[in-house]
């Protein structure tokens, strides 16, 4: 078995990577763009680690039979690939659940305890006085949140949300199905979906926002997704709800948001994604004060790469043995 890898590995990881394919060749180096990735599939493999691809990816590279992600997105992937079902393509689900779901509960607590008011206020050199805030700091505790999206993120958000004393209601494609089969880090999340109060399938979306102190969307972009969250969803919020976007921008329908945000019909967001990124230097969202904004790195951590390389070990180990793949991306449903 050959395996082509277009980011760098250590040596911990090449090691790793060949106890699990039983020292299968291994062809790694870092690509910066798409011509070199192309350039270094020339030589064939088996199995593709990687971020990006050629579109012609499945005929330019001999023998391949699965490309393992490096994302939890496959909605950057070649279309025709994900709908052929051709090859296999597996996803890095579960490597940024502690990553992304630390981050949307620090932009939560930033904004329940006025964090970014202070924080702006220091780069004024602005002492504000302790009774401003007497009115507007708030508590998680007893407060509910909606999980929109209740993939490995989402439900490692409810884990460290439920350790806060908060309520959990989850909204995922089928209700009914409250266990998560993907690949899981020992600990972590909530695979077997014991934590949330209730659960909405997609058609009762605004019911689930209706409820919500605080709204978390972990949804992919697909074709059934784009503006899950419209003017409809929004004008439901309650007015001092914190809506918190780690999944796509397109997910949300941005200038309804911004309309919301400006009239403060809702109490605020924390967005991570965006419709266009970067974000345009006119967007109104740079200067919106109950917006706390950050530049699509909720994900970022220094263990990404061994995590990713954890979860390809293990489905290497599944390749081998002719077992199901880890995180395989359905062709229905693009994710």
């Amino acid at each position: 078995m050959r395996i082509i890898s277009t980011l760098a590995l250590t040596p911990a990881q090449e090691k790793l990577l060949a106890q699990a394919s039983g020292g299968a060749e291994l062809n790694h180096r870092a690509c910066r763009g798409v011509d070199e990735i192309a350039e270094l599939l020339t030589t064939g493999c088996d199995a593709l680690l990687t971020f990006r691809m050629p579109d012609d990816v499945a005929t330019r590279t001999p023998g391949l039979k699965w490309i393992q992600l490096l994302s939890a997105g496959a909605d950057h992937t070649p279309k025709h690939l994900i709908s052929s079902g051709a090859l296999a393509v597996t996803t890095a689900s579960g490597i940024h659940a502690t990553p992304i779901a630390e981050y949307t509960l620090a932009s939560m607590l930033a904004y329940a305890h006025n964090l970014h008011v202070t924080m702006r206020a220091q780069m004024r050199r602005a002492w504000m006085r302790n009774w401003e805030f007497m009115d507007t700091v708030d508590e998680l505790r007893g407060k509910t949140l909606g999980v929109i999206g209740y993939g490995s993120i989402g439900r490692e958000t409810a884990r460290l949300a439920a350790a806060f004393g908060m309520t959990v209601i989850a909204l995922k494609r089928d209700p009914a199905m409250h266990a998560d089969p993907g690949w899981w880090p020992p600990g972590l999340g909530d695979p077997e979906g014991v934590i949330p109060a209730r659960w909405y399938g997609p058609e009762q979306r605004v019911e689930a926002v209706s409820e919500s102190d605080y709204l978390t969307i972990t949804l992919p972009a697909t074709q059934y997704t784009r503006k899950f969250i419209g003017a409809r969803e929004i004008a439901a919020m309650k007015p001092g709800a914190y809506i918190v976007n780690i999944g796509r921008g397109e997910v949300i329908d941005e200038r309804a948001l911004i309309d919301a945000l400006r009239a403060k019909k809702i109490g605020g967001a924390g967005l991570d994604v965006f419709e266009q990124e970067p974000l345009p230097a006119e967007s109104p969202l740079w200067d919106l004060e109950n917006v706390i904004l950050t530049p699509h790195m909720s994900g970022a951590c220094k263990s990404y790469m061994d995590k990713a390389c954890e979860l390809f070990a293990e489905n290497l180990r599944h390749f081998r043995a002719g077992e199901p793949l880890l995180n395989l991306v359905d062709p229905t449903q693009g994710y």
